[in-house]
């Protein structure tokens, strides 16, 4: 499954919706989401599951890209 995380890109900040950023990754669940990116200092405000129209609309963003993780 996709899903967009929504994040600020320190924990220590507060956060401010201007400041958002967004990804993409593949994961089987939320859970294995969270996991992949506990590496990385974000403070994690979303994730969401994308699917069907969803997905189909994200994916013709120019912004859509794919995170790999090792």
């Amino acid at each position: 499954m996709i899903y967009k995380v929504y994040y600020q890109e320190n924990k220590l900040e507060v956060p401010v919706r201007e400041n958002t950023k967004s990804l993409y990754l593949e994961a089987v669940d939320v859970r294995e989401v969270r996991e992949k990116l506990q590496d990385r200092n974000y403070n994690i405000e979303l994730i969401q599951l994308l699917e069907g129209n969803y997905l189909e609309y994200e994916q013709a963003s120019e912004n859509y890209r794919l995170e790999k993780f090792d």
